[in-house]
């Protein structure tokens, strides 16, 4: 009766060196980027919604980017704090800075997508740069290390969104993990011709390239996805390449409790499940392959079903998970969420878990 659960468990370990070693890989072992300056005008667009206290410490970064050609479009959602007076206040300030005001629509209220198509039509430029209000870049090179990255035929370019580091909290390590693996996936994805998904943290695309997927018009009526959807719609292997130069990192104050980042889970999981299918398998895939990977050997242990090979190929599928997760790490800054890897990693397919049967009786809350 155990010798089908044992060769199951075999065959999971076997996707997991699919994903970790050939796909994944492709990211992780990828050689390091170099900086070859582009002289592309850019658009850096920052939609914002009762965001007061991030604007008045982030957009003075953005205004100081050491960069030749740019413009700055703050998006004010129809803010009901001071963000609208204090935007007002920095386009006074600034001369690259322009201002949209975005007044309350009934057929699009509360609608960040909304919001991002009157700044993408109101930007100067046709190269655009993506942010959100609470990000800040980690240099005054962010706008050279992305804008990089466009060529000719390479018109959307995927960024790396991070976390703060917060000392002591084992929270902050499980988020931070979390975007190391997600980065991981996507960043490989799309080194292997299959994109699927970008942060609004940290994305850039030529105009013509929204327009020619009629913008959000497809997934309009859905609060999340201006930037995972889009880029699932809009990406493909000829136009998307990424950028994970150091320089080219924001980050963003993660949540500091454990309910907050469940919500914010729950958001994000219920818009990958209008991901295109082969992207919705894929993940469903991996994830399958993750929970199996912890309930089939415990099943096989309890009862001592040649637990000496078990006990082995659980070592080898750590080993090389550690391996690509850690050199991703290196690449990205975040070794120090390594040492915690085997804990975290439990956690997060409970948490996924959780969110799955969460979702299935409640929908989860979107933008402000």
């Amino acid at each position: 009766m155990l010798l089908p659960v044992f060769c199951l468990f075999i065959a999971v370990v076997v996707i997991q060196f699919v994903y970790y070693i050939i796909i994944f890989g492709k990211f992780s072992f990828a050689k390091p980027q170099t900086l070859t300056p582009k002289r592309v005008p850019i658009s850096v667009i920052v939609c914002a919604k009762n965001e007061e206290e991030n604007v008045k410490k982030f957009v003075p970064l953005l205004a100081e980017q050491d960069y030749h050609t740019f413009e700055i479009v703050l998006i004010d959602d129809a803010s009901s704090d001071n963000t609208l007076e204090i935007f007002e206040a920095f386009e006074k300030q600034y001369p690259n800075i322009k201002l949209v005001k975005v007044e309350n629509n009934e057929a699009f209220w509360g609608n960040k997508k909304f919001a991002l198509t009157l700044g993408i039509k109101a930007a100067k430029y046709e190269y655009l740069l993506f942010t959100d209000a609470d990000c800040y870049p980690t240099s005054k090179d962010w706008i050279t290390s992305m804008s990089a990255q466009f060529t000719p035929q390479k018109n959307i370019v995927l960024g790396y969104g991070a976390y703060d580091k917060i000392a002591n909290s084992f929270l902050n390590k499980i988020i931070r993990f979390e975007t190391l693996l997600t980065a991981t996936q996507y960043f490989s994805w799309a080194k292997i011709g299959k994109p699927y998904m970008g942060i609004g943290r940290n994305m850039a695309y030529k105009r013509e390239e929204f327009f020619k997927v009629r913008g959000f018009m497809d997934h309009m009526k859905l609060r999340s996805g201006d930037d995972d959807l889009f880029i699932n719609q809009a990406a493909t292997s000829e136009n998307t390449t990424i950028c994970y130069l150091p320089d080219s990192f924001t980050y963003s104050e993660p949540k500091k409790s454990f309910k907050e980042w469940f919500t914010q889970k729950r958001r994000h999981v219920s818009t990958a499940k209008h991901y295109k299918m082969f992207d919705r398998n894929q993940l469903g895939l991996f994830y399958l392959s993750q929970l199996l990977f912890l309930v089939l050997p415990i099943i096989l242990l309890l009862f001592q079903f040649q637990w000496i090979a078990v006990v082995s190929i659980i070592g080898f599928r750590y080993l090389f998970a550690w391996l690509t997760l850690g050199f991703a790490a290196g690449k990205l800054k975040e070794k120090d969420v390594m040492y915690w890897f085997p804990i975290i990693e439990i956690i997060l397919i409970f948490t996924q878990l959780n969110v799955f049967i969460t979702n299935t009786f409640s929908k989860p809350v979107h933008w402000k």
